[in-house]
């Protein structure tokens, strides 16, 4: 199952998937763009694609996925909780219930769809998970402030379990990825992305995905792809804050408005 999948990480994940032979399960709110990513992999590759159209910020749409999926005769091996979006600008001047919603996708949504499956991963003593995380969960950062702190959330929460689960056959894999490009930038409302991600730094989404299925497929704990992204996942983790927050607060005053 892939959450996410209409663009971006996600689709070229199920894209990853499929050429490896794996049936999917593919969860996204765009019907259109899911049917279409359905029939390219059923015509490109033979496999089965479902389509399940969700809402994951709504957890009775969340439940209502869990409960159909798990009453069937389907069964889910592997789970990419791919499903998150961010926010730039201060977070005092965000809209309060829009900054509510990343939290409600990008931690409650993951945290859901990792337990609703985990257990029956563990009696079969096989499975594996692959939460999308970033490298801006090694730092916080002013000006992503909601977005940076949820996927701080994602790595450890990860982690932990990964820990959990070692010698079960079951694996949690937390994928870090840095500037990409995919949607995320005009989602966040930073536009066409100028200034927020530097061209000589984005790297293209079909590279992350196919780094986080090895990841996942080996039964790695984190995968961060990229040279310069495991640099600055090393640097985030070992320059004190009292340095790196107020540089982080100048360059994010630099790309903001007001």
């Amino acid at each position: 199952m892939v959450t996410g999948a209409s663009a971006g990480i996600g689709a070229e994940l199920a894209r990853e998937l499929a050429a490896r032979g794996y049936d999917l399960i593919l969860v996204a709110r765009r019907a259109d763009r899911l049917g279409a990513l359905a029939e390219e992999l059923r015509l490109g590759t033979g496999v089965s694609a479902a389509v399940e159209t969700c809402d994951l910020i709504d957890p009775g749409a969340r439940l209502e996925l869990v409960e159909r999926l798990q009453s069937g005769e389907t069964i889910v091996t592997g789970v990419c909780n791919n499903a998150g979006f961010g926010s730039v600008g201060h977070f005092s001047r965000r809209p309060l219930e829009r900054e509510q919603d990343i939290v409600r996708l990008n931690v409650d949504a993951l945290h859901h769809l990792t337990g609703a499956w985990l257990g029956s991963m563990v009696e079969r003593g096989a499975g594996a998970i692959l939460n999308v995380g970033s490298t801006s969960a090694y730092q916080p950062l002013p000006g992503m402030a909601t977005y940076a702190a949820t996927k701080a959330f994602v790595q450890s929460f990860s982690e932990s379990v990964h820990a959990e689960l070692a010698g079960s056959g079951v694996s949690v894999t937390c994928l870090s990825p840095g500037f990409t490009r995919t949607e995320f930038a005009d989602v966040a409302g930073a536009g066409d992305g100028q200034g927020l991600t530097p061209g000589f730094l984005t790297m293209d989404a079909h590279d992350v995905a196919r780094a986080g299925v090895e990841g996942m497929i080996a039964g790695r704990r984190t995968v961060v792809p990229g040279v310069q992204n495991k640099a600055t996942a090393l640097g985030g983790r070992l320059v004190p804050r009292s340095l790196l927050l107020p540089i982080a607060r100048r360059v994010a005053a630099d790309r903001l408005d007001g």
